[in-house]
């Protein structure tokens, strides 16, 4: 039963991971037990500064329910959401980062950007919101 699940889990994820374009080194599923619920973060790596970044977290009674609920958002949900540049700068770094977020609000932004990390070592000099096309 067990390797049923997996099975069902890993083409959740492809089915994921090929609609956002994206491979297996660009996105990252993590799941946490919380409560006996199950917590996927969908996590993004920016190859070219190989930092990572919250895409989107939804929480489901085990995997599977919570990727089916990732599944929605990726297909229906995110492009209701506006869309954020934050420009930062990580601690002992000299270049300014542009890193592109969509969310329900800026508070929501930065929290995709600090997913993981210290909010001391990252510098923000400016948030804004792009324009709907």
């Amino acid at each position: 039963m067990k390797k049923d699940t997996d099975t069902g889990t890993k083409k959740i994820e492809k089915e994921i991971l090929d609609y956002l374009g994206m491979g297996t080194d660009a996105l990252r599923f993590d799941y946490k037990k919380n409560s006996g619920k199950i917590t996927l973060n969908l996590v993004t790596i920016n190859p070219r500064h190989n930092q990572s970044f919250l895409f989107h977290s939804e929480i489901g009674i085990d995997k599977t329910e919570a990727l089916q609920k990732m599944v929605t958002y990726v297909k229906k949900v995110r492009e209701k959401e506006n869309t954020y540049t934050v420009q930062w700068m990580a601690r002992n770094d000299k270049e300014l980062h542009t890193s592109y977020f969509r969310a329900k609000n800026m508070y929501e932004a930065l929290d995709k950007l600090y997913y993981g990390r210290d909010t001391n070592l990252i510098t923000v000099y400016s948030v804004n919101l792009n324009p709907i096309s």
